[in-house]
């Protein structure tokens, strides 16, 4: 296989030379997370946005809105897009967090590199929020500048790309930065007493996992006249593997990093299909809109598991835990159900929102000098996705030692808005997709 499709070049020697370089370096220029010392002495904790989208909006807000006590502060923006940077720039300004920005226009990056700039102008942390393709070179950045870091999930799309997150965070560990990942359910109490509950043998011996992330879909974007194909993707990056993963990378991680969490590991292998049913038209780039994927852990335990994006279908955002004593139901933004044998089905809502309290837990971490630090975890549940995505294109069993040292990588050779995607639309603008049965899962 090619250099250029495997991503396995003079990139990937740059990259090792970098983390033995890092190594070295280890402790000297870092922020240090010492309670109320943040950045030369000072209380304020600056932040960079990359990536203006809603999520990454979102999380800009939560970041200023934190509950800590603690001066934060959002000086700095950047995006591939100026349309799009403006209009979460225009967004946040309207919201109570206005008094806590400085972004002046010498502050507003805007491009392929625009990543880089917001990481050097002088933060104190980088709120990683763009498509999850850009994630692995943009952690590696943010680490060897010293910065703390947020960034949303899945952290990767490829195996290249999960190897990269876990050597750039073993840096990241020297170095004392916290780096804090959206797997948002993670932090809400009521998920967590659960899973403490699951975890204990409310529910007995588990005899099987099921997980679902099963909605219409998602936003959209056409071809705009002139783009590059460059540009095309990127804009509309959740319908291109390399950019999103596919919605089972991009969504249904949420699912998987749950069943992951109660078991207290990753599963070994995975089996399972999928396709494209209704959404096929050129629009619509190269992913499937449906995967039922059967993982397996290393005790045997099976998780069944299925996304799809078909409007008019039955929705679900939930994991359930069943065991020999009963059935744990996690009710995504609703609610737990702890569902015992003989029993009345208790019921909790939910707490406070996820989305908020995993900044406050990354912030209060920050003043108290607490070590902190979840990309491990959101790596293998990236790798979790990355697996039953493996197996649902290429429809053959998969294990998890050969996916996650899989050397093809999805990307283009180059990220430049002249460069050429390794997936191309036909002449009638349709792209191809993954085959079962025939397409290969490395």
């Amino acid at each position: 296989m090619s250099e250029r499709l495997t991503g396995i070049s003079s990139e990937t020697n740059s990259r090792r030379n970098f983390m033995k370089a890092s190594s070295v370096a280890a402790v000297a220029g870092t922020l240090g997370i010492t309670s109320g010392a943040y950045a030369a002495g000072s209380d304020e904790v600056k932040i960079a946005l990359i990536g203006c989208g809603g999520r990454g909006t979102g999380a800009a807000v939560q970041a200023l809105s934190t509950t800590a006590k603690v001066n934060v502060k959002l000086v700095a923006m950047a995006d591939a897009f100026e349309e799009r940077l403006q209009g979460s720039l225009k967004s946040l300004l309207k919201q109570p967090v206005a008094e806590r920005m400085d972004v002046p226009k010498e502050r507003q990056f805007v491009g392929l590199d625009a990543y880089q700039k917001a990481i050097d102008c002088g933060v104190d942390m980088v709120l990683l929020c763009t498509p999850p393709g850009f994630r692995p070179a943009m952690f590696e950045a943010a680490v060897a500048a010293g910065k703390h870091v947020f960034m949303e999930k899945p952290v990767a799309t490829d195996g290249p790309g999960v190897r990269h997150i876990l050597e750039t965070n073993k840096i990241a560990k020297e170095k004392g930065l916290l780096v804090a990942v959206g797997h948002h359910m993670r932090h809400e109490a009521t998920y967590k007493e659960m899973v403490k509950q699951v975890q204990d043998g409310v529910v007995g011996e588990i005899q099987f996992l099921r997980a679902y992330f099963d909605s219409s879909g998602v936003w959209n974007r056409p071809r705009k006249p002139g783009q590059t194909e460059m540009e095309h993707q990127i804009n509309n990056w959740y319908y291109f593997t390399w950019l999103s993963g596919d919605h089972i990378v991009e969504q249904h991680v949420h699912d998987l990093d749950i069943c992951n969490w109660i078991m207290k590991g990753h599963p070994v292998e995975a089996q399972g299909t999928g396709g494209r049913q209704v959404r096929i038209g050129k629009e619509y780039g190269e992913i499937f809109d449906h995967h039922s994927i059967q993982f397996t852990y290393a005790d045997g335990t099976k998780m069944f598991s299925e996304c799809r994006h078909i409007p008019g279908c039955w929705n679900s955002f939930s994991q359930h835990a069943h065991g020999t004593k009963g059935v744990a139901h996690l009710i995504g933004h609703h609610m737990t159900e702890l569902e015992l044998k003989g029993q009345k089905p208790q019921r909790r809502k939910r707490g406070p929102d996820g989305h908020q309290v995993e900044h406050d837990d990354l912030f209060n971490a920050l003043i108290a000098g607490r070590s902190y630090n979840e990309a491990d975890y959101g790596a293998s549940s990236t790798m979790t996705a990355i697996l039953g995505r493996m197996a649902s294109y290429s429809g053959k069993l998969v294990t998890w030692d050969k996916a996650i040292n899989s050397k093809f990588s999805l990307a283009p050779s180059k990220i430049s808005w002249d460069a050429e995607p390794l997936s191309k639309p036909n002449e009638d603008g349709i792209y191809n997709c993954a085959l079962p049965g025939i397409s290969k899962a490395f």
